[in-house]
C-alpha cells in the first residue's frame, strides 16, 4: 500500500512514477510468468531480446492500430488500449470485467484494443480458442468477436482447463451458425493472424499476460504489466488525458 500513498500525498506526480507504483502493485500477478524471459512464436523459452529502438520516450515498439485491429468503443478516442491476452490466463479473467468497467467510466475517451498472446507453455489450448475468436468475426464481426471473448472468460475455469470441444457451442450460444463455425476452426485459416499478434506483444515487451500498452494523445506509450486494479488504471488514464 505504499505505493498508493504516495501517490496521495504528491498529486503533482509525473507519469513514470505512477507507472512504478503500478508495477509494484501487480508484482504477485506477474509471478505468473516471471520464469519467461521471452516467449517466442513457439512457445520456447529463449534468452531476453535486445532492447527495440524507441520511437518515442516509452521505447515501445508496437504495431498501429489498423481497420483489421479488434477494437471496443469510440475508435477517435485520445486514449486507446492495446490489451495482449490469453483466454487460460486467469489474471487475463479478473482482467476483463476491469477494462469494461473503464470504457464504462470513460465513455468515448477511452478505446480498447485486444490483441492475442496465447502463453504455449502454460495454456496450449489458448491458441487455438484465439483461433476461435477470429472465426467468431469473421462469421459475426466485431460484435460477435467480442460476444465470443465475454463467453470464453465466462465459461472457463483458466490454466488450460477448458474442453476445446465446447468452442463450437459457445458459438452457437452467441448465436452464431455452429456448422460454418465449426469449418472455420477446422480449417486452421487464422492460425497467422493469431501468430502476427503474439510477435507484436513479445516486440512491444511482452513477457507475461495481461500486458497492455496505454497508447496517449502526445503519442506516448505506457506499458501495463498485469491485471492492474481498476483505481491504478484510472490513475494512469487520467494522468494521459491531463
Amino acid at each position: 500500500m505504499e505505493g498508493e500513498e504516495m501517490v496521495a500525498a504528491k498529486k503533482d506526480y509525473l507519469l513514470p512514477a505512477s507507472i512504478v507504483v503500478a508495477a509494484l502493485l501487480v508484482a504477485g500477478a506477474w509471478v505468473y510468468t516471471a520464469g519467461l524471459k521471452n516467449v517466442n512464436p513457439n512457445g520456447a523459452v529463449n534468452q531476453p531480446i535486445a532492447q527495440p529502438t524507441p520511437e518515442n520516450d516509452s521505447g515501445i515498439n508496437i504495431l498501429p492500430i489498423s481497420a483489421n485491429d479488434h477494437l471496443l468503443g469510440n475508435p477517435n478516442a485520445p486514449v486507446k488500449i492495446v490489451e495482449f491476452s490469453d483466454l487460460e490466463c486467469p489474471f487475463c479473467k479478473s482482467f476483463h470485467p476491469t477494462m469494461k468497467q473503464i470504457l464504462a467510466d470513460y465513455g468515448g475517451k477511452v478505446a480498447w484494443v485486444y490483441r492475442h498472446f496465447p502463453l504455449d507453455q502454460l495454456h496450449p489450448k489458448a491458441r487455438k480458442e484465439a483461433e476461435a475468436s477470429e472465426c467468431a468475426n469473421e462469421l459475426g464481426g466485431n460484435e460477435k468477436f467480442w460476444a465470443y471473448i465475454d463467453r470464453v472468460f465466462e465459461v472457463t475455469p483458466s490454466n488450460n482447463g477448458l474442453d476445446l470441444a465446447q468452442l463450437p457451442k459457445i458459438a452457437e450460444d452467441i448465436g452464431l451458425n455452429k456448422v460454418q463455425f465449426q469449418a472455420c476452426l477446422e480449417s486452421g485459416k487464422y492460425k497467422n493472424a493469431v501468430q502476427a499478434n503474439v510477435d507484436d506483444a513479445v516486440s512491444a515487451g511482452g513477457r507475461g499476460t495481461p500486458y497492455s500498452v496505454v497508447l496517449t494523445p502526445n503519442n506516448k506509450k505506457i506499458p501495463l504489466n498485469g491485471a492492474l486494479p481498476l483505481a491504478q488504471v484510472r490513475l494512469i488514464i487520467d494522468e494521459a488525458l491531463r
